[in-house]
């Protein structure tokens, strides 16, 4: 009978001892009470317990961890819109009695904060500040978590405003005024580039009227000059001004005839084409000139007057 208990006995020594060792992973911490009080913290690596006595009450993650709420509330114009805040978060290593036991549950603790938080920033913002804000409403989130966690064993490492989510009706409207201001803008540089091609356009239409004219200026300057030296080839061989004129007036109206006839795509012209139509026409321009003269003439001779009665009238005034 001894022989059979004795084994037993061992076997389970052996148990009872293996019992007592236990292992604590990588950034881990292991809490060990002994009938029910608290012993000490087993940090990573293979640890020891006195078997039966002692126990693990429970294991905190030392890794950085991440909580994500989402926070519902509304701005200051009025409009309801969800934030997604992300909070990353991280158990002292040295206060790791105060993370385990001050704390049932850390996470709805952090949750109370980010919502105590957003709720009493985002409501003194339009928005539009919101979006633009958004890092404002993070720090001010870190902080407040900070100094309420701190006294629990936990590090606030960083804060994040991940979304905003507005309303969908709200978002439709903002939809439509960024597209109606795009379209805006889109119009505007249209109106522009319009704007330029009529400025270029007119531009090159004077600069057209210019040459034109100064082409024409340069044809009349030649056919003058050509003329000049025709009355005085001609008055060379004994010809005076006037017959000079007479024949170079019958040259160039038959010159014209001559010009039109040979134009098969010409419309019909009627012009005076007797023997006495150079002639008649070189008279009524000679008319034509001695009348201007003489109009010419009389209107100096009036201005002329006209200052010597001036120059009396001031005299007399001194």
């Amino acid at each position: 009978m001894s022989q059979v208990i004795i084994p037993v006995v061992i076997f389970l020594g052996i148990i009872i001892l293996l019992s007592g060792i236990f292992m604590v992973k990588q950034q881990t911490a292991a809490i060990v009470e002994r009938f029910g009080k608290f012993i000490g913290v087993r940090n990573s690596g293979l640890q020891f317990k006195i078997p039966v006595f002692d126990k693990i009450a429970g294991r905190i993650n030392l890794k950085i961890q991440q909580l994500d709420v989402v926070v519902e509330t509304k701005t200051k114009d009025d409009v309801f819109v969800r934030l997604k805040i992300s909070v990353q978060f991280q158990v002292v290593k040295d206060k790791v009695y105060d993370a385990f036991y001050k704390l049932e549950n850390p996470h709805d603790q952090i949750t109370s904060y980010v919502f105590d938080v957003v709720r009493a920033e985002v409501p003194k913002m339009k928005l539009d500040d919101v979006f633009e804000r958004k890092d404002d409403i993070a720090i001010a989130v870190k902080r407040e978590l900070n100094e309420a966690m701190s006294s629990y064993g936990f590090d606030i490492i960083k804060t994040l405003v991940t979304d905003i989510d507005p309303d969908m009706q709200v978002k439709a409207a903002m939809n439509r005024i960024n597209a109606a201001e795009r379209e805006k803008v889109a119009a505007e540089f249209e109106a522009e580039a319009d704007r330029i091609k009529i400025v270029a356009k007119a531009r090159a239409e004077a600069e057209s009227k210019r040459l034109q004219g100064q082409g024409i200026a340069d044809q009349r300057r030649e056919i003058a000059r050509g003329l000049e030296e025709s009355v005085d080839v001609l008055n060379n061989v004994g010809i005076n001004s006037q017959e000079a004129s007479a024949l170079i007036v019958v040259t160039q109206h038959y010159d014209t005839l001559q010009s039109i006839g040979e134009e098969t795509n010409s419309n019909l012209i009627l012009l005076p084409n007797s023997p006495q139509a150079g002639s008649n026409m070189l008279n009524e321009m000679i008319a034509s000139f001695v009348a201007s003269n003489q109009i010419g003439e009389e209107m100096r001779k009036a201005n002329e007057k006209k200052g010597i009665t001036n120059k009396r009238k001031d005299g007399s005034e001194e």
